[in-house]
């Protein structure tokens, strides 16, 4: 894949997406603060925590996560991550996630970070990938990654509890992969 990649979003914005480097540690954690706490609170990690920051850049330069960056006049408005598995029964399957500035969201963002993620899970041969969402608060997620051909796998009733401890449906939507965009 071929970056740096400019794109255009609604309303004339431009954006530029390319990959996460080992300097954009202080950029990435001026995008977090600029994250609503409910918001972070369905990550599967405390991305306000500098150590567990560390431990992802370390994975990210060991190759076990690809990461890619949207910015906008160079400050970080998009973020998309996909996990690998080098080993096991899932290594075949990635996993993604998708983080957007409430002000760059329903602008298509999301979409471009979607399809370089699906584009660099082709490149890396996988056969899936998957998402976890939560049911009632990501549901415009949901909505977009089904035009993507994912579909929902499987329902985790009252699974996930939100920042007040209401209990929420995780919905896991996969997609299929194949090896060139001309085999759908």
């Amino acid at each position: 894949m071929r970056y740096p990649k400019e794109c255009v979003l609604k309303e004339c914005v431009e954006a530029v997406i390319r990959p996460l480097e080992p300097g954009d540690r202080s950029r990435l954690d001026v995008f977090y603060k600029r994250i609503p706490e409910s918001d972070r609170w369905f990550m599967n990690y405390d991305v306000m925590d500098p150590e567990i920051m560390e431990k992802w850049f370390e994975a990210v330069a060991q190759d076990r996560v690809c990461s890619i960056l949207a910015l906008c006049e160079e400050k970080v408005v998009g973020q998309g991550s996909l996990y690998l598995r080098g080993f096991g029964a899932t290594s075949h399957v990635g996993r993604f996630r998708i983080v957007v500035l409430p002000d760059f969201r329903n602008k298509r963002l999301g979409t471009w970070l979607l399809l370089d993620l699906i584009q660099l899970a082709m490149d890396r041969g996988l056969e899936m990938l998957r998402a976890d969402l939560v049911a009632g608060v990501e549901d415009n997620a949901i909505e977009a990654v089904q035009k993507f051909d994912f579909f929902k796998f499987g329902k985790l009733e009252k699974y996930v509890k939100d920042i007040n401890g209401k209990r929420q449906d995780l919905v896991v939507m996969v997609k299929r992969l194949h090896k060139e965009w001309s085999d759908f």
